[in-house]
């Protein structure tokens, strides 16, 4: 959320004011070679190999019963700091579509979905999808969803986890325009969070890589894995294994990250005067 997670740039994309990323040394370590700069490591992770994560990441990818499906905001593709890319190396049963909404057409899986509750509306719900509720779209808490659904005669099985991966406007966003669809056979839900408290950041956490709109929020890396800790039978085993991977990708990212000096406000020119008056 986003990655729900959600992020933001200044209340868009705020996190990327708050840091400095340099591929490669200080700027007076010399200019190095384009091909230097741009070397990937092609049959593993996929990132520069001053960065590889291939040691970190699962000899096989993770198998889940919960099937994960992703939308990628195309923006995010060329964005350094995603976990996308990661966690679907991670997890076999996880699904990434790159686009602005969910709708008929996205993806055979979530077409199936809508046409079976199309056609037997009574039928219980296979599909949650991820984002802090608000007043006029409310969520159910995970642990509360999975309580009342495991209940049930049939239990969870074949689930379906929607997440939505950009920052915290565009996750809204996305959101928005995927609802129509959505809301025919998904059921929101939310990890718990806070709006009333300020995200983290790098510096005071080793799961963040951007700063966080507000408490609860996270990568989209984080919030599979938090929501998979809940839903799957080997949930906390899941979960261990993504955040290794996660925190190994945060601790190589800090060493490239500068805080940058907060820039001063500027005193309006009524306030200046009327201080000018009391002198």
């Amino acid at each position: 959320m986003m990655d729900h997670g959600g992020r933001v740039e200044e209340e868009e994309e705020g996190m990327l004011t708050c840091f400095v990323f340099e591929e490669t040394g200080g700027k007076n370590e010399g200019i190095t070679s384009h091909q230097e700069r741009r070397e990937i490591c092609l049959n593993g992770c996929g990132r520069p190999t001053n960065v590889c994560l291939c040691s970190e990441l699962p000899s096989e990818p993770l198998l889940t019963s919960t099937q994960i499906l992703i939308l990628h905001h195309p923006h995010e593709l060329r964005h350094k700091l995603a976990t996308v890319p990661v966690l679907s190396k991670c997890l076999r049963n996880c699904q990434t579509i790159v686009g602005r909404r969910l709708r008929l057409g996205s993806s055979p899986l979530l077409d199936s979905l809508y046409r079976a509750s199309v056609d037997n509306p009574s039928r219980p719900r296979r599909a949650i999808y991820l984002f802090p509720g608000t007043d006029s779209s409310p969520s159910v808490e995970l642990n509360d969803w999975v309580s009342l659904n495991s209940s049930k005669e049939d239990g969870i099985s074949d689930l379906v986890l929607i997440v939505f991966d950009g920052t915290w406007k565009h996750a809204k966003e996305m959101v928005s325009a995927s609802l129509p669809f959505l809301s025919m056979f998904a059921t929101q839900v939310s990890l718990n969070y806070d709006t009333g408290v300020e995200g983290g950041t790098i510096f005071d956490s080793d799961l963040v890589l951007r700063k966080e709109p507000f408490h609860g929020c996270m990568s989209t890396m984080e919030a599979v894995a938090r929501s998979l800790r809940v839903l799957e039978p080997r949930g906390v085993e899941i979960e261990q294994r993504l955040i290794s991977v996660l925190r190994a990708m945060v601790k190589f990212q800090a060493g490239y990250l500068k805080p940058l000096k907060p820039r001063p406000k500027l005193a309006k020119k009524g306030k200046e005067v009327d201080k000018n008056k009391h002198l």
